[in-house]
């Protein structure tokens, strides 16, 4: 279903969680035409903050929300340690779910929360914004079209030092660097994981070097690095930490004809060609955008599951 049919005041939306990416939610939600928007926090200042700022009804704790707001949509935006648990229960109360990266910390539940959803008819998605990235998906169409030729080899970096990832908080007191809380690098950053294998098709094997290298105030894998076996015979290696002083963030992909290189910083793709200067294909890229089309797509699919099922 196209994005641009879905009837987006038609739907009741909690948001579970009102750090950052739980108010970029509910503003996106706001702007997209959603009326009818919930929050919930057991924090009572961030609760606070997003129902001053965008005039949305507050609950402090998550079944007091689902009882008395009866939401037909929930997004889960809580740390990884939370979202199984928190889904089932958004799930059982008859809603669709969208949770964000990653589904978890851990196995336990997921194939419990799969079976749910598929029993009760529902739309579970995991938010992986950069699939909706320029960038990315002009690397998926180049792939798609066989610019490359076979693919033999690829690489993804992402690298950005924690204290600066989120300046307006103590590094220390995020997520990502506590284990409890679900944190490290390899899920923080499983966006590169989930491109890669979008791009080139599932692992038939891999293995992966990761641990703490640098002096920072953490618990958790600073550092890492996998390597994978593609079905497909290829090979790919992707690196990840938030120990470099300066960020990065790029993909290199290898075909038997040309190479592939996305920059992010430079908002460009190159296509490299034996001989000849490489092709560059530059876009335009708002990072806000990639989080709207998300959940357009997300709800192109809810609408689709909800007209199969009146049919």
């Amino acid at each position: 279903m196209n994005p641009a049919s879905v009837r987006f005041d038609q739907y009741s939306v909690l948001v579970v969680g009102a750090g950052s990416i739980g108010r970029r939610h509910l503003a996106n939600l706001r702007k997209l035409g959603i009326t009818k928007l919930a929050a919930t926090d057991t924090d009572a200042t961030r609760l606070q903050t997003v129902i001053d700022e965008l005039a949305v009804r507050g609950f402090a704790d998550l079944a007091e929300a689902l009882r008395a707001f009866q939401p037909n949509v929930v997004f889960i935006c809580t740390p990884p340690a939370f979202h199984v648990e928190q889904a089932l229960c958004a799930l059982r109360s008859g809603a669709d779910i969208f949770i964000e990266k990653p589904l978890s910390h851990r196995l336990d539940g997921v194939a419990e929360l799969k079976s749910e959803a598929q029993k009760l008819g529902r739309v579970v998605q995991v938010g992986y914004n950069l699939r909706f990235n320029p960038g990315i998906q002009t690397l998926k169409r180049l792939v798609e079209e066989g610019v490359a030729g076979r693919i033999l080899w690829a690489r993804a970096e992402v690298a950005q030092y924690l204290p600066d990832w989120r300046p307006w908080q103590d590094y220390r007191q995020s997520y990502t660097a506590r284990h409890e809380l679900g944190g490290g690098i390899i899920l923080d950053a499983s966006h590169e994981i989930d491109y890669m294998l979008w791009l080139l098709g599932p692992p038939r094997e891999l293995t992966c070097m990761s641990g703490r290298v640098s002096a920072l105030d953490v618990n958790v894998e600073d550092c890492a690095t996998i390597l994978i076996r593609l079905c497909s015979g290829a090979q790919a290696d992707i690196h990840m930490d938030f120990v470099q002083p300066t960020a990065s963030r790029f993909c290199v992909v290898a075909g038997d004809r040309v190479r592939l290189e996305w920059e992010h910083s430079k908002n460009q793709v190159r296509i490299l060609r034996p001989q000849v200067e490489p092709e560059v294909i530059d876009y335009e890229f708002q990072s806000n955008q990639m989080y709207i089309s998300e959940v357009q797509d997300f709800f192109s699919r809810v609408q689709a599951r909800a007209t199969t099922n009146r049919s």
